[in-house]
């Protein structure tokens, strides 16, 4: 009898997965995939739910794993008529250059298709259902079977499920706060002629995925006498600016050329390094181990001189002196220096190694993240994951030439916010962003457009939206231990409401989402994993792995939970 085995959700995570089911599986399993769109591949992220036409990747061909085809076989095999809408040319395309993201969800969902009709040939049965919203999932251990309801379609049953809802975005203002928006998700609803000033929050990709949709609205981009991209407002459009707002008012870095493209498993620590050092160090994983195994000492080859200069740095020390050499700069020529400095990287296929190095380290960190006490977590979170989102944000060349023509313009500005900054929302309409700014005084401005674009949230393990895992107790709040039950016992009594203190005695840091092992499996309040569930939807696992990179981390996700489902060694 066949095993059943269900793949929730039809997007890059669930590509990656069947993928590996592809290469590693025969005719003993059958594979079911629940979308709840009517095409594979594309998920969220390329298909109109998070793009328009004029929103672009950040990797390019070279940077993305192994698929059936290379993006430039298939860009060769296209119809004129798309080429044309995307602005791609056939004989100029290469493996360096990024694509469109609606095109690129094309090219996935092709990906996907090829897949299905290789494995089909194989032997490997495959259902595709389309139109099939995942509304729960109930696991019965006793029987050894989990269920999984579908929205207006009933129930189906399977040996094990593996989760890919990707990125969810809920709402909470938007649609009752007249110019609020909870995120510029699906980003048609950012196609507003407006003529006022528009309140961003953050500075991420996220932000610029807005600015590019609401510049094209309220004005037009061409080419100055200097050849570089220019924006000129529109006429009926005098009063439009767009303000971003950020912690620390920086801009992120910009794409540069990659030595080795694919952050691999080469890269991360291996079982054996980490065991040991948990074995050292009271079943903990050393955040200041990582830090120098995987980051410092790949110097010491590669770039002795900027060895020599952080080798005896702390994470804090690092972290401050390049945080420290951004915000010396005034945003926008900090952003242009490093566009001419990325320019130059690209054309000589020379990389910016620091910045490539931290790309790896927090790919690397991903994974045992859960080790770590709840100290270096705190550490992490505060320390080395806000210069980590800034530096490996890789903006693409045409975004970052967009950005500096409408600041050029007059119509867009960043401001530094700090920590504490809140946004007050109106009934009627707008909203009040109060914050201290860099002299210390307390601001508060009102705008008529709001739009939230801090980036995929992580979810907490109150928004776990599949009720029936949470009920049976089949899933667990994501927890980490502190090493110190002083610092546990200072903080809860400090009312950080993060923190409590658990039956067996310890303090636990309560992070975002669920319980899961290294093989994504879910883990119950006991500490047992599931047989027949697996997760990685990353808004749901944000907890244990508070940096996921893209398609990397797909790939590298997928080759643990189909190895361990099948039972094959890594």
């Amino acid at each position: 009898m066949k095993k059943r085995i269900a793949i929730l959700g039809g997007g890059p995570s669930a590509l990656f997965v069947y993928k590996r089911f592809a290469e590693l599986a025969g005719s003993d399993i059958e594979i079911h995939i629940f979308e709840g769109k009517n095409r594979l591949g594309a998920g969220m992220p390329y298909s109109d739910q998070g793009a328009n036409v004029e929103h672009v990747t950040n990797v390019s061909d070279n940077e993305i794993p192994e698929m059936v085809t290379s993006i430039e076989e298939w860009i060769q095999t296209l119809p004129k008529d798309t080429l044309e809408k995307f602005g791609i040319e056939k004989e100029r395309f290469n493996e360096y250059k990024v694509l469109p993201r609606l095109l690129f969800g094309q090219y996935l969902t092709a990906q996907f298709e090829m897949l299905i009709e290789r494995a089909s040939q194989n032997g490997l049965v495959t259902e595709i259902h389309f139109e099939s919203k995942v509304v729960d999932i109930v696991d019965d251990a006793e029987r050894g079977k989990t269920t999984v309801e579908i929205e207006g379609k009933g129930t189906f049953e399977f040996d094990q499920v593996v989760i890919c809802t990707g990125h969810k975005w809920p709402k909470k203002n938007e649609g009752v706060v007249p110019g609020y928006f909870d995120s510029p998700y699906p980003p048609s609803k950012l196609r507003l002629k407006l003529n006022h000033a528009v309140a961003l929050k953050g500075s991420s990709l996220t932000a610029i995925d807005a600015i590019r949709t609401l510049a094209r609205m309220n004005g037009s981009f061409g080419t100055n006498k200097e050849g570089k991209v220019s924006y000129q407002p529109s006429e009926d459009s005098p009063e439009f600016k767009i303000v971003m707002h950020s912690r620390n008012g920086l801009l992120p870095a910009v794409r540069f050329h990659l030595e080795d493209p694919l952050v691999s498993n080469d890269s991360l620590l291996s079982k054996e390094d980490i065991q040991q050092n948990r074995k050292e160090n009271n079943g903990f994983l050393s955040l200041d181990f990582v830090f120098e195994k995987e980051f410092k000492d790949t110097f010491k080859e590669k770039d002795p001189k900027f060895y020599a200069k952080i080798k005896d740095l702390s994470m804090e020390d690092f972290v401050e002196s390049m945080m420290g050499l951004r915000e010396s700069r005034e945003p926008f020529a900090l952003f242009k220096a490093e566009y001419e400095e990325a320019e130059r990287s690209i054309k000589n296929r020379e990389s910016i190694y620091w910045k490539e190095m931290l790309a790896v380290l927090s790919f690397a960190m991903n994974y045992p993240a859960k080790y770590l006490s709840a100290e270096d977590m705190q550490r992490l979170q505060k320390v080395l994951m806000p210069l980590i989102s800034v530096v490996i944000a890789f903006v693409p060349q045409s975004s970052c030439e967009e950005l500096l023509a409408i600041h050029q313009a007059g119509r867009l500005d960043i401001v530094s916010v700090g920590e504490d900054s809140s946004v007050e929302p109106f009934e009627n309409g707008g909203v009040n962003y109060h914050y201290t700014d860099e002299s210390g005084s307390e601001k508060s401005a009102h705008f008529k457009t709001f739009i939230d674009c801090v980036g995929q949230p992580h979810l907490s393990y109150e928004a776990f939206p599949f009720q029936g895992l949470v009920k049976n107790k089949t899933v667990s709040r994501a927890k980490i231990r502190f090493r110190s039950s002083e610092i546990g016992e200072k903080q809860a009594n400090q009312d950080n409401k993060k923190v409590e203190k658990a039956a067996d005695g310890q303090y636990y840091l309560n992070v975002p989402g669920i319980t899961i092992n290294d093989n994504f499996q879910v883990v119950d309040p006991e500490g047992k994993a599931s047989e027949r569930v697996y997760i990685m939807a990353v808004p749901y696992i944000g907890g244990y792995n508070p940096d996921y990179s893209g398609l990397d981390f797909c790939e590298e996700a997928s080759f643990s939970i189909v190895n361990n489902i099948l039972k094959v060694e890594a």
